[in-house]
């Protein structure tokens, strides 16, 4: 188990194969990830697919509004929605997007991210300074890895739950 340093800034998402755990970076982006906490907190989370995974790139997950419908039509319309919340501004900073960091998901309007998420399964050097890094995954890669592919995937693999470490 990867040693939690920061239990209020860590974040454990449940998938099918074990937990990914992720250490939140307020310093670097605090209204990202506190949003991501207080979703986390409300359970927004829980059950929500992974609606765009990308082999080679990333895995999307995240729209609270679409992403926790079994049916088809929500699926495919899943990437399209966000929370009851407001959009956050970009928090835009030096931290590279390498392989294992979170960032957020948003529209072309770099003021757009919401609830959605990345997970990097490599470096993607080309998405620096245009979308907010606010974690990054100290366990449970292996997991990420694992995700099923697609956009939308057929079948696409689940976050159970995601808790904050402080709650769990």
């Amino acid at each position: 188990m990867a040693e939690i340093k920061d239990p209020e800034n860590t974040v454990i998402i449940e998938l099918k194969d074990g937990n990914v755990v992720i250490e939140l970076l307020p310093d670097v982006a605090p209204e990202h990830a506190a949003r991501m906490k207080e979703l986390a907190r409300a359970g927004e989370y829980d059950n929500v697919c992974f609606h765009r995974v990308i082999d080679g790139f990333m895995a999307q997950t995240g729209d609270v509004q679409h992403g926790d419908m079994e049916d088809g039509f929500n699926i495919r319309m899943a990437g399209t929605g966000g929370s009851s919340l407001p959009n956050l501004p970009a928090e835009f900073s030096k931290l590279p997007h390498d392989r294992g960091t979170l960032g957020a998901a948003r529209s072309q309007n770099p003021n757009s991210a919401n609830s959605q998420f990345f997970i990097n399964f490599k470096d993607n050097h080309f998405l620096n300074g245009q979308y907010t890094v606010y974690g990054r995954v100290i366990e449970g890669m292996e997991h990420v890895d694992a995700i099923v592919r697609g956009e939308p995937p057929a079948n696409p693999d689940r976050m159970i739950s995601v808790k904050v470490a402080a709650d769990a």
